[in-house]
């Protein structure tokens, strides 16, 4: 009954040792996956905003140069 208890004793705590390995690895998982998914995010967000950029950059210099062209065909005309 003694060794039976002391195997029992001795099973319970490599079962909780295992089981502490197990969250370990799960919670180091967890923090691997918000990492990449942040970085998904933050890359997404960057390139919309230097598209954003471009076309703002675009549309400014077509306005800019239709106002000069119209500016100047007044003065000539």
């Amino acid at each position: 009954m003694r060794q039976s208890l002391a195997q029992f004793e001795a099973a319970f705590r490599e079962e909780a040792a295992e089981s502490v390995q197990r969250r370990e690895k799960l919670r180091h998982q967890a923090v691997h996956r918000s990492r990449a998914r942040r970085f998904e995010r933050v890359q997404k967000a960057g390139t919309i905003r230097f598209i954003g950029l471009c076309l703002a950059i675009l549309a400014t210099t077509v306005i800019v140069t239709l106002v000069m062209f119209q500016a100047l065909a007044m003065l000539a005309g």
